[in-house]
């Protein structure tokens, strides 16, 4: 086989279907690693006769991530998270890469176009982001870290063409939500790495947040959309600094 798609999942019926519809005739096999999703979202990946669905508790992100790279079979592995959506211009850049008998790299990044409550951001760190999604098995990995884990790999990488459709958050309470869920993985995560929270923290990192956001990366640049984003992306770190602060003054508690 030539190319898995890794892909994990809670409660992504919002997006999956489409993310896969994208990517189905694409790939050998596509790996879904669910943590017990209590909407459709494996009703909808049985929809799709390349998929192999596998239940599995969640990890954390990085761990979990992992797990779903070491199911696949392939020479080639795809990552994309269940509300990412390849461009066509990506998926014939994957085809002529995978095509080649010996590609320039083993690893290569892709840009992403993320779209927040139905707007596309340009600016405000949201912009000219991308990441490493197109690797040769055994030539990367993520690290173990719960939430905002990285690719590790010492390989050169490569860039393909065509975007990643990012739908990044349904509405503001699913925004909100998501944020909550996070700060508390991020608390957790700080804490593990002995980071410690202050009052000072508290009130003035959330201030630089969003000056530099909305400020110092142009977010005015994207209308009322880049100022809802810069005003969250303060409230944020206000949470995850604030709740890391609850951690040392009452005491451990795992997510």
């Amino acid at each position: 086989m030539k190319l898995s798609v890794a892909i994990i999942t809670f409660n992504e019926d919002r997006i999956i279907g489409k993310t896969l519809n994208a990517i189905h005739d694409l790939a050998d096999e596509i790996i879904i690693v669910d943590s017990f999703s209590k909407d459709c979202t494996e009703e909808i990946c049985a929809q799709f006769p390349n998929v192999k669905f596998i239940t599995q508790r969640f990890l954390g992100f990085g761990k979990q991530k992992n797990f779903a790279i070491e199911q696949c079979q392939s020479e080639w592995i795809l990552f994309l998270d269940s509300d990412e959506v390849l461009d066509d211009e990506a998926k014939k850049s994957i085809r002529k890469i995978i095509s080649e008998d010996q590609p320039e790299f083993n690893v290569y990044d892709i840009e992403f176009n993320n779209i927040f409550l139905g707007e596309t951001l340009k600016y405000g760190g949201w912009g000219n982001i991308k990441r490493e999604r197109l690797f040769r098995k055994g030539f990367g990995k993520y690290s173990e870290d719960i939430v905002h884990e990285e690719f590790i790999s010492s390989e050169k990488k490569g860039k393909l063409a065509g975007k990643i459709n990012h739908y990044t958050y349904k509405d503001i309470y699913h925004h909100i939500e998501k944020s909550n869920k996070y700060t508390s993985m991020m608390a957790e995560k700080m804490y593990k790495n002995g980071k410690k929270s202050s009052v000072l923290k508290i009130i003035f990192k959330p201030l630089y947040q969003f000056i530099k956001s909305y400020f110092l990366r142009l977010g005015f640049l994207d209308g009322l959309v880049g100022y809802y984003a810069a005003t969250t992306a303060a409230f944020y770190t206000f949470l995850k600094y604030k709740k890391l602060h609850e951690i040392h003054k009452f005491g451990h508690k795992e997510c």
